[in-house]
């Protein structure tokens, strides 16, 4: 035991001495740590592979087959190889396809058709599978398999339109015209798309089997009515000119008129009525392709018939007559102002436009539907800017009525039904009421023009109102109720200047001068007036006529009690100038000079200035030389001057210069016209004493002399 523990004790110390020994490898340090100048990445590494894989790979030997023994072994090869390919993915058709067509190749064609088989058995479904078998059988000359599998493709798949081609195509190559029709027929059976009975008419017309194809224009047509929803014209088309080109006008007719029926007015196509027309055109049968066109066009959309309108157009420049042609353009015309009234009910302008063509080409009552319509767009705002154009869409109806229609009780339901729908209370327009009036007094019916006007006045009183019916009762002599409408015409609107000045015309045309004086007074003592100027003008022109001097200056007087303008001050000199009498001179003079004072302290210089030459144009027709040099001693000096502009925010914005006026007569102005003068007469100095410098010798001569 103990010899054991001292072995054991020898062992480890051996070990530890060993392990001891044991060197450690070192680490080689890496001195240059910086990345290196060209970096590869991995997909570099990858791609670079892959290329030298490619390099690498040695090029097929070429074998020489030189008997049976290394043939059969060949074979034997690449059948395990097809073979181990289709052992792996059985789903791939491609191995399968390219083991039969190798088999093939090989004349192997038992062979090849069993893989072709065995193919069918993993996916049946496959068209090319089906395809690429029955291609084989063909090239073969194996015609009864190739019906066989083109049998078995039609049952097992028969909505690959590609199996029933390539059948029959095959049947009408062997000349089985009737193999080929019952492959055909079974076809239709399965209702196919309209290329597959296409192909059926087409292979019976290339055997010029017309009643056959015929039949089977039939069987699809019914077809179509039973099955699809939304037929096709296109299909119609087809049947009626196949009809047409074999000389069966008769039966085509009754082809497109089938069509028509079916459609009917929901589903119209233009389509099918330019090719009904057409086909009537070539049996120049013209009124019926001119009964079509217009049947169309009235009920067929405008957007849907630009190919319409077009060939109607020129079936009429070639066929038609003027009326004819027209009637084309107002019925194209017409359809363009339905489609804008239609987009935008509201735009008048087109209304206008519209009805300007309907009053041009058509009978009354359609013209009267159209108002109608147009009239039923009442604006939605009720602002009078809004009002304004549809407003005329009544006043024309109205004249419509009453000039072009001749009826005068429709004319008066118009404009009573225009007045009715107008809101009088926030707005009006004057204009319906006095052609409401007006239309009355040619109807010789006065009472109800004047209802009219009155009632006119008292929901809704305006200017153009009063003045069209003091205008009416004028020109029927009634001036007693002239005087009443200007009572109250003047008492709706006092600051209106010309209806006292017409108002005292009145008065002063029928003789009665106090009246028209009074009306003239009560006018300027007015508070408030529009035009005051024109007032006080006729009221002076007015006592002139009547050579009314003295109530004539004393007009001029109050006036410029109001006014001190410089107009006013020229008329009232003008007047006592005109008034014809000895001292008219002096009066005249002593007006100029009376304005003359009364405007020294006017801030309007130019006034003043004009006054000036007024009076300076007086003295020099009517004046002596005294005067004359007076008033020139009164003309002012023009100066120019300079001032300060300042911008809105109240920054510099430069300097300006403008003309100012000095009058002699103004002291105030004294100082400052000698500090002018002596300005002058310094600056003329210095002038002369530098013309001096610059020419010494013509002072020494001067001086010399």
């Amino acid at each position: 035991r103990g010899d054991g523990a001292g072995l054991a004790e020898r062992g480890g110390k051996m070990a530890s001495t060993a392990a001891g020994k044991q060197r450690i490898p070192k680490v080689a340090k890496v001195k240059n740590k910086a990345p290196a100048e060209v970096q590869i990445t991995a997909e570099q590494l990858l791609r670079e592979a892959k290329e030298r894989e490619l390099e690498l790979l040695p090029p097929p030997p070429q074998q020489k087959i030189t008997d049976v023994e290394e043939l059969n072994d060949y074979k034997l090869r690449k059948r395990k190889t097809f073979e181990d390919n289709i052992r792996k993915n059985r789903t791939v058709i491609s191995n399968w396809i390219k083991y039969a067509q190798w088999e093939e190749s090989l004349k192997e064609i038992q062979r090849a058709r069993s893989i072709y088989e065995r193919a069918l058995d993993v996916d049946y479904r496959n068209v090319t599978l089906w395809l690429k078998y029955a291609e084989m059988e063909m090239k073969n000359r194996q015609v009864n398999h190739a019906r066989n599998i083109w049998d078995r493709a039609i049952t097992t798949l028969p909505r690959v339109n590609q199996f029933w081609y390539k059948y029959t195509y095959m049947e009408e190559m062997l000349g089985n015209v009737a193999g080929s029709r019952q492959v055909f027929e079974r076809w239709m059976e399965w209702q196919p798309e309209e290329q597959a009975w296409h192909s059926y008419i087409n292979f019976e017309l290339r055997y010029k089997e017309v009643d056959r194809a015929r039949t089977i224009y039939e069987r699809y047509i019914l077809f179509t009515l039973l099955v699809i929803v939304h037929p096709d014209v296109k299909n119609w088309i087809k049947y009626a000119r196949f009809e047409e080109k074999h000389s069966y006008f008769a039966h085509a007719r009754k082809v497109y008129e089938r069509a028509v029926e079916f459609f009917g007015e929901e589903h119209m196509d233009e389509h099918l009525y330019v090719a009904f027309a057409k086909f009537e055109e070539n049996q120049k049968e013209f009124e019926r392709v001119r009964v079509i066109y217009k049947y169309a066009l009235d009920r067929i959309p405008k957007q849907e018939a630009q190919n319409l309108f077009k060939n109607y157009t020129i079936f009429e420049k070639k066929f038609g007559d003027r009326r004819g042609i027209e009637d084309i353009i107002v019925s194209k015309r017409r359809f363009q102002y339905e489609e804008e009234v239609k987009a935008n009910p509201h735009n008048y302008d087109a209304w206008f436009d519209y009805l300007r063509l309907v009053e041009s080409d058509t009978d009354a009552e359609t013209v009267r539907e159209v108002y109608e319509r147009a009239i039923a767009n009442v604006p939605p705002i009720q602002e009078k800017r809004h009002w304004k154009r549809y407003i005329y869409l009544w006043i024309n109806y109205a004249l419509y009525e009453e000039l072009e229609a001749k009826a005068s009780k429709r004319t008066r339901q118009v404009y009573q039904a225009c007045i009715e729908l107008i809101p009088h209370k926030k707005f009006t327009f004057a204009k319906i009421w006095l052609l409401y009036a007006q239309f009355e007094i040619r109807q010789k019916n006065l009472p109800l023009a004047r209802r009219a006007l009155g009632t006119s006045i008292g929901k809704c009183p305006k200017n153009k109102l009063f003045k069209g019916y003091i205008e009416l009762e004028l020109q029927l002599r009634e001036f007693d109720r002239c005087r009443k409408l200007y009572e109250k015409f003047l008492e709706f609107a006092p600051e209106n200047c010309t209806s006292w000045i017409k108002f005292a015309e009145l008065e002063t045309i029928l003789g009665d001068i106090d009246r028209a004086r009074a009306i003239y007074e009560l006018a300027i003592g007015q508070p408030r007036l529009d035009m005051p100027e024109v007032l006080w003008k006729s009221y002076i022109d007015f006592e002139i006529e009547q050579e009314e001097y003295e109530k004539t200056r004393n007009l001029y007087r109050r006036l410029l009690q109001r006014t001190q303008h410089v107009k006013v001050w020229i008329s009232f000199a003008q007047f006592e100038l005109s008034a014809g009498r000895e001292e008219s001179l002096s009066r005249c003079r002593q007006i100029y000079e009376e304005a003359n004072k009364a405007m020294r302290n006017c801030e309007e210089k130019e006034e003043r200035v004009m006054l000036l030459e007024s009076w300076r144009n007086f003295e020099e027709e009517f004046g002596t030389d005294t005067t004359k040099e007076r008033i020139d001693k009164l003309m002012p000096e023009k100066i120019k001057k300079r001032r300060k502009l300042q911008a809105e925010d109240g920054s510099d914005a430069g300097w300006e210069e403008y003309y100012d006026y000095i009058f002699p007569e103004d002291t105030a102005n004294q100082p400052n016209l000698k500090l002018l003068a002596m300005a002058k007469l310094w600056k003329k100095q210095q002038q002369e004493s530098e013309a001096a410098e610059m020419d010494p010798d013509k002072d020494i001569d001067e001086s010399q002399s």
